[in-house]
């Protein structure tokens, strides 16, 4: 399997009524958190053995880098998408709500910015 590099990653983002993704200027990193429940259907039959079945998905993470231009607004709803690399394939999208805005400046640094989000609905997976 091919190792990616992330100096290509990105974030972009839709706002709601918008016609064009937007690139999120000056990002230099994002993580997702994908899961699922599991659950449990432990019954006396199962022998003192746990059992379980998928239940519901979410996913939600966060971007971060360095402020450029006016920060995303919180709790605005965006088709997310955290790209991998330039290939329009390789990308995770979503509808999120930004639900965290945590802006840091040193005096002997760059003024940064962390997001926050929360998956609402689907979440589409890369395709290659």
């Amino acid at each position: 399997m091919a190792h990616l590099s992330g100096k290509a990653g990105n974030v972009y983002y839709t706002s709601t009524g918008a016609t064009a993704t937007t690139i999120v200027a000056g990002m230099k990193s994002w993580t997702l958190d994908f899961t699922m429940d599991a659950l449990d259907t432990t019954d006396f039959g199962d022998s003192g053995h746990k059992t379980y079945i998928p239940g519901l998905d979410g996913w939600s993470g966060t971007f971060e880098g360095f402020k450029d231009g006016v920060p995303v607004v919180l709790g605005s709803v965006s088709l997310l998408e955290l790209r991998e690399t330039t290939a329009t394939t390789q990308l995770w999208a979503g509808a999120a709500i930004i639900t965290g805005l945590h802006e840091s400046v040193a005096v002997d640094s760059v003024a940064s910015l962390t997001y926050d989000y929360q998956g609402t609905g689907v979440l589409t997976p890369p395709s290659a």
